[in-house]
């Protein structure tokens, strides 16, 4: 939550931590679209993380 006395503003704190993600470790690009395709250990993480977060 925000306090209102910070003196940094909203706008500059990040919302999300993109580090764990499955494309932070980009294994290759697609050559057209640019789409990072992350390797098969970081899709395996991304979906271990969402099976055990599974409401």
């Amino acid at each position: 939550m925000c306090n209102i006395n910070d003196k940094e503003p909203l706008k500059t704190r990040p919302i999300e931590q993109h580090t764990t993600a499955a494309w932070a470790n980009i294994e290759k690009l697609k050559e057209v679209s640019k789409v990072a395709i992350p390797s098969e250990i970081e899709v395996g993480n991304a979906k271990e993380w969402v099976d055990s977060n599974q409401k």
